[in-house]
């Protein structure tokens, strides 16, 4: 699929959400990094994760893994995560992202200064530090009120 910034993205994902997340108890990270690396293996190109999944170092040893032991150029796979609500202001999207691992990202839920994280995460955009970044958990009028108010479209939602 060819996103509005002209990136190829898989149509196929793999997606590591717990259902215990929100509780505080999720899998083990081997147990995680065991079922992406299998994903992976499988040839899944697509991972989503996301702060709130307890996931996202799992997610980085399989690709390490992958890497050592399948032979996969790092550069092959998108893995997509979303800011989380308490990291959602300027900063916290500059600390979360602002290493490169992931493309796309995305604002999880619309909500605490959205605003601030999308200008944010359109500089990391506009440098080349991410390949795309989107919003997710957005309902249609918020999406149009967002979009109304920003340069940058989100790629994804």
């Amino acid at each position: 699929m060819t996103l509005n910034n002209g990136v190829e993205l898989p149509l196929l994902g793999f997606g590591t959400f717990q259902p215990t997340a929100s509780q505080g108890l999720g899998t083990s990270d081997e147990a995680a990094e065991d079922a992406v690396f299998t994903a992976l293996k499988a040839d899944y190109r697509l991972i989503d994760t996301a702060a709130f999944y307890q996931t996202e170092a799992a997610v980085g040893c399989a690709l390490r893994r992958a890497e050592a032991e399948l032979d996969i150029d790092r550069a092959d796979i998108f893995v997509t995560s979303k800011l989380w609500v308490s990291d959602t202001s300027y900063d916290g999207a500059r600390r979360a992202y602002g290493f490169g691992l992931y493309r796309p990202v995305s604002i999880h839920n619309p909500m605490n200064d959205v605003f601030s994280a999308w200008r944010a995460l359109s500089e990391l955009l506009q440098d080349g530090t991410v390949r795309a970044i989107g919003t997710s958990n957005f309902s249609r009028a918020r999406l149009e009120d967002f979009i109304s108010f920003n340069e940058v479209v989100p790629q994804v939602n």
